[in-house]
């Protein structure tokens, strides 16, 4: 049985896995973006992430402990702002799923387990930025119950 808990440093291999992964598909949808074969983290970085209560961290694993998912999670809250509502929003600056496990439920696991964490520590909503070049990522929101909150738009020059 699958199961979320918090990313710990003996984690982090498998997170630059994922990472990497998720880069490859950035990539290889718009490569005059992203450059590819990289991670947006390094390990000393992810060293200090795993430990950050505030933003945390969460992996899915496997009955063996392997890591299937990653869920890299930022607190935002918005405070006496002249026109937004004071509201605290669990973003999610990165979600993936090894690519062995796609189609599996272990991503629906994951934002289950956050739908949770969100709700009983007092967040208004979970948000996300998802690219165009990836659609399943689109669809598979979409499927979780997830809607546009706002469009970002672009011109090639």
């Amino acid at each position: 049985m699958n199961r979320v808990r918090r990313a710990v440093p003996d984690d982090i291999p498998a997170l630059l896995n994922l990472l990497l992964q998720v880069d490859m598909v950035h990539h290889n949808g718009r490569p005059d973006l992203f450059k590819g074969n990289t991670t947006k983290y390094d390990k000393s970085r992810l060293l200090k992430m795993v430990e950050d209560d505030n933003d945390p961290i969460f992996v899915c694993v496997d009955e063996y402990g392997k890591v299937l998912a990653h869920a890299f999670c930022i607190t935002k809250q918005i405070t006496d702002d002249r026109v937004l509502t004071d509201i605290r929003t669990l973003y999610i600056d990165d979600i993936c799923v090894d690519e062995d496990v796609r189609g599996q439920g272990v991503g629906r696991t994951v934002f289950e387990y956050l739908k949770e964490y969100a709700r009983s520590n007092g967040y208004y909503n979970i948000t996300l930025n998802v690219w165009t070049c990836n659609p399943g990522a689109v669809k598979f929101y979409e499927s979780l119950g997830m809607s546009p909150q706002k469009i970002g738009m672009e011109l090639l020059l």
